[in-house]
């Protein structure tokens, strides 16, 4: 009897997901993969178009039937989940699945922080969470002269908790002589207690210490209530109010609608899974990457990172597998992994350590070289070569 497990979202997650699950189940069963477009950019490098050290086209992914042979794809929006008839209703119609893998990711929803659509319509702020978004972010500080940049961090949780820190470096890098002339000032504000807090205390003492040196302030505890694009104003939860003269923003996040409403979300969108084999409370389903709610032992969930994403995507495959019935690995999912933070210069620092670690995740944050610098190119090159057709 054939059987089709879908795997929704074409993303790191979802891709070595599918590909995964072509390798580990027979001929007769279907994989499908579906994706609003099957065209993207890969987000490790997005900070890089901030940079300028990379162009759209540089990041592009694209993979076709050459790069996922046997994967059946399917261009379609989701939009609704039913997990009691285990269909998905897209678009274009409805797919009846076996097993599912959702790996929808997390979308960006600026408009629930008032002021910052109107501010960015205007241009006195950005975001680079988007490759399109970063050029733009790049081309508006091309020609800001001086004054007050600052970085905010909207709202929790966010992807790559690393992001805004790596942006304030590489913004002031970009800038050169406007920023240690001093002619700008840069400001990170952020909701969190230290940077990158799921690292642990020293992690994030060490990326503030970097700050630091670099000149940028950091100020933590600072949750935007509100933008006044009239005045450049950022109103706070503590009713403290900061200027700036250019913004730019990690926006908030939520989950996809088709994942907030389906039966295996939590309260809050995101989907509640299994931290080692990335099952939900629905038997036939799995989770994976940014849409999820990983809960780590010490009560804080998993970064939301490409790096885990991946990782799960294979566990979620061979899980997959063993429940249909097929000898398959018993994957899980260890909680390795880790991030670069890029300072300008062609030097990167390295965070990486075990996030599922009990009681909390041990990680280290090595210091900058260009070592590190080098294995974040090795990565990118790795990953868009898996993906995209050789020509």
């Amino acid at each position: 009897m054939s059987r089709t497990v879908v795997v929704l979202g074409a993303g790191v997650g979802g891709l070595t997901a599918a590909a995964e699950l072509r390798a580990s189940l027979p001929e007769s069963d279907q994989a499908v993969l579906v994706d609003r477009s099957f065209s993207g950019a890969l987000g490790l490098s997005s900070l890089w178009v901030l940079r300028g050290w990379r162009t759209l086209d540089d990041i592009l992914v694209a993979p076709t039937e050459a790069t996922l042979p046997g994967v059946s794809m399917v261009t379609a929006h989701v939009e609704h989940i039913d997990t009691d008839a285990r269909t998905v209703h897209c678009d274009t119609g409805p797919i009846h699945y076996d097993a599912l893998i959702i790996a929808l990711g997390a979308e960006l929803n600026p408009s629930t922080l008032p002021g910052l659509d109107q501010t960015v319509e205007s241009n006195d702020a950005g975001q680079f969470y988007t490759p399109e978004a970063a050029d733009r972010l790049r081309r508006r500080l091309e020609t800001f002269e001086s004054g007050r940049l600052g970085i905010l961090v909207a709202a929790l949780p966010y992807k790559c908790p690393a992001a805004p820190y790596e942006a304030a470096f590489l913004i002031s890098d970009l800038l050169g002589d406007r920023f240690t002339s001093e002619a700008v000032h840069i400001d990170v504000f952020t909701p969190e207690s230290l940077p990158m807090p799921v690292a642990g205390p020293d992690v994030g003492r060490a990326l503030t210490s970097m700050l630091e040196a670099k000149g940028i302030g950091f100020h933590n505890e600072k949750t935007a209530t509100g933008i006044d694009p009239r005045t450049r104003t950022v109103t706070f939860a503590d009713n403290a109010e900061e200027t700036f003269d250019l913004l730019a923003v990690v926006p908030p996040h939520t989950a996809p609608a088709a994942v907030r409403t389906s039966a295996v979300a939590g309260p809050h969108g995101w989907i509640p899974v299994d931290a080692s084999t990335l099952t939900t409370d629905t038997p036939e389903v799995w989770a994976i990457g940014d849409n999820t709610a990983l809960i780590l032992p010490n009560g804080k969930p998993l970064p939301k990172a490409a790096i885990f994403a991946e990782a799960e995507g294979t566990v979620a495959a061979h899980q997959i597998a063993r429940y249909l019935g097929y000898d398959a690995p018993d994957t899980r999912f260890t909680g390795l992994g880790g991030c670069y933070v890029e300072i300008g210069g062609g030097l990167a620092a390295k965070g990486e350590g075990d996030f599922l670690a009990p009681p909390t995740p041990r990680v280290t944050l090595h210091g900058p070289s260009a070592d590190f610098h080098h294995e974040k190119e090795q990565q990118e090159r790795e990953w868009l070569a898996r993906w995209n057709a050789r020509t």
